[in-house]
């Protein structure tokens, strides 16, 4: 196929080849539905179906310009030489090559990912790197899905001869020196600029649109209903090009596997009592934004004279529940706090969401709720797959999520005038919006929700601001609107049917601005509420000597309901732990941070590099001679647990179970 020579007709004829290139992905993702179709079909209707593809177009569209940045350069740029048929054939040489080496690695992904669960990443290079019989297996399995290799057959020719060339005329001259076009002048300016919206058209597709965070794989959760309808969404080139030179998460091989299941282990087995009925209570988690310990009168009675915090009503509605003498979120970002509470996951090293490893199959808590007969949904009022929660609340079960789009279209409410113009619907109609959608819910639900107005750049309704002025730190007068907003939140569902059947876990997601010394430490800097709201009150009251963390929230919260099945949590069960064997992790900068027995130790992955006394030494001035005893020899077995179930999916009792058959 030819296009007119003309002065553009380079970039034209790109153009139209790429579009070719969406074609051929778009037969692959086709071929592995069809080859997969077993897997899928059940449940499935055309609108799903349809989604899946629509979410696959942004991944698809980063791949190819991963893959397709050179040649596209080679046909933009301003040269004369461009235009030969030497530098035509080149181009069109890589253009076939590069793209049918993706045609193939799809096609094989159709087959390999049944047997993965996933679509290939780095990682199956390091899997295999020791094995010397992969060619007679992909030889073998070439002779069992033969229809695949003629689909690849077709779709490489089709590469080849629907390429679209440049036709060039001999009695046309170039039109850098034919004075009739403008001259070179505009020919070079014109054509560096269509470089330059290249490369800034390249950046976009790559980051997956004008987003904030750019696109990961974990976002393909956002379109799914179910995980296993992640591979349609993705596509393997996409997926080996964002994990490749990847190595964050590896065995550290510190001890024998034996003896680290000795130290260790975040599977948790079921209850050995008598009681084996589970207590089907509501359950609603809290997540709120930038909320550090800090804030709060409640844990702050010594902090300066006449100290009372900024959250009044939380201070009171900590007295009526159950918290711990020490209490620490696992990371500094909101996309680490999601994981923790909801999947009892830490971040160590990178964002587990934003990792190769983040289709891993999770125990998350709606995941195993659900199999009890709970209804499930996430509730955050900011646009639809902001700060990737939507793809997250998917990953870990959540059947049903209700953001800014869904708010907005509640004519019960104020729609776009309650958005806050920076980031979300505030918070106070947000949170009612949410007592009401849950009257919408049957019984027993589980629902999460994550606030959002005590976020940078710390604004508040026009109508509060006489009423919570500036104070010390900008975000000080948000903790005030946001602790009234949660007051009237608990107004509201206290008049619900539902309330006294339900445990609320409030936990912020990390600390913010701090103007005290003792929360800008190495371990202040972590320390957040974490408390258990049971309105029944059959739940014990009180602060509870020992130590919490988020990623606590998750086996503490199923010892509540009586939950009596295998789940893996990285954190403690606190009422079944006793105080002095709790403690807390957590990665900064390069160095994992244990907590145990008011001992900080800091550790950056050989070996010990800080101990602190944190009862007697708070600001971690003065550094000890010696860990305790076994103190290195457990954070080694808590961090090769973790490394070891990222690669091997590990991460829910259903792989453990399945892998421990294999063996």
């Amino acid at each position: 196929m030819k296009i007119r020579y003309g002065k553009y007709a380079s970039p034209l004829a790109a153009l139209c080849n790429i579009l070719l290139v969406y074609l051929v992905y778009f037969i692959c993702r086709v071929a592995f539905v069809w080859e997969n179709w077993n897997l899928y079909a059940d449940g499935w209707n055309d609108l799903s179906l349809w989604r899946l593809f629509a979410g696959g177009l942004r991944f698809d569209t980063a791949a190819i310009c991963y893959t397709n940045i050179l040649y596209a350069l080679l046909m933009f740029l301003p040269l004369k030489v461009r235009d030969r048929d030497w530098w035509q054939t080149m181009c069109r040489w890589i253009f076939v090559v590069v793209n049918s080496l993706a045609v193939v690695i799809n096609l094989s992904d159709s087959v390999y990912s049944q047997y993965t669960g996933r679509r290939t990443t780095n990682t199956f290079f390091r899997e295999f790197s020791n094995d010397g019989n992969l060619g007679t297996i992909f030889f073998t399995e070439l002779i069992n899905h033969w229809y695949l290799v003629l689909v690849g057959a077709l779709l490489i020719a089709l590469l080849w001869f629907c390429y679209v060339r440049i036709g060039k005329p001999a009695d046309v001259e170039h039109p850098v020196t034919d004075s009739r076009q403008g001259g070179a002048w505009r020919y070079y300016g014109l054509s560096s600029l269509m470089c330059l919206l290249l490369l800034a058209a390249t950046v976009v597709g790559i980051r997956g649109g004008l987003m904030f965070r750019p696109l990961s794989i974990s976002y393909a959760n956002q379109y799914v209903n179910r995980p296993e309808e992640y591979n349609i969404v993705l596509n393997t080139p996409y997926t080996l090009i964002r994990t490749l030179g990847k190595t964050t998460y590896k065995d550290p091989h510190y001890m024998p596997d034996d003896e680290m299941e000795r130290l260790y282990t975040p599977l948790h087995l079921p209850l050995s009592d008598a009681d084996s009925t589970m207590h089907k209570k509501n359950v609603v988690i809290l997540i709120v934004e930038s909320f550090g310990q800090e804030y709060f009168g409640f844990h702050n009675k010594d902090l300066e004279p006449g100290y009372t915090g900024y959250t009044p009503f939380l201070d009171s509605l900590i007295g009526q529940s159950l918290t711990w003498q020490n209490t620490f979120a696992n990371g500094r970002k909101s996309i680490d706090a999601t994981p923790a509470l909801l999947a009892g996951i830490p971040m160590f090293v990178e964002p587990f969401f934003f990792s190769g490893y983040s289709l891993n199959k999770l125990d998350g808590v709606a995941t195993l709720l659900n199999r009890e007969g709970y209804t499930s949904a996430f509730f955050h009022g900011a646009t639809n797959g902001s700060m990737n929660f939507e793809s997250f609340a998917r990953t870990v079960g959540f059947q049903t999520y209700y953001g800014r789009t869904e708010y907005e279209a509640d004519p019960r409410y104020g729609g776009a005038a309650d958005f806050d113009g920076t980031w979300a619907i505030w918070d106070e109609p947000f949170l009612q919006y949410y007592v009401d959608k849950m009257n919408d819910l049957p019984e027993p639900f589980l629902t999460a929700v994550f606030t959002a107005t005590s976020h940078h750049p710390f604004h508040i309704p026009e109508n509060y601001s006489s009423i919570y002025p500036e104070e010390a730190l900008p975000i000080h007068k948000c903790i005030r609107y946001t602790d009234h907003a949660l007051r009237r939140f608990f107004e509201s569902a206290s008049q619900q049917p539902w309330f006294k059947n339900t445990i609320f876990v409030f936990s912020a997601d990390h600390t913010n601005k701090s103007n005290h010394d003792l929360y800008r430490t190495a371990m202040g800097a972590y320390r957040v509420p974490i408390f258990i709201y049971d309105p029944s009150g059959e739940l014990p009251t009180g602060v509870m000597p020992g130590t919490a963390q988020q990623i606590d929230v998750l086996p503490t919260l199923l010892h509540i309901l009586n939950y009596r099945k295998p789940f893996v949590a990285f954190g403690n069960d606190l009422l079944q732990t006793p105080p002095e064997d709790t403690w807390t992790i957590n990665y900064a900068n390069g160095v994992y941070q244990f907590t145990q027995r008011d001992t900080l130790v800091q550790f950056d992955g050989q070996s010990v590099v800080g101990v602190y006394d944190l009862r007697n030494d708070p600001y971690t001035r003065q550094t000890l001679l010696q860990a305790p005893k076994g103190a290195e020899r457990r954070i080694k077995a808590i961090v090769q647990q973790y490394m070891q179930r990222m690669v091997d999916d590990r991460l829910s009792a259903e792989n453990e179970c399945n892998q421990k058959k294999k063996r």
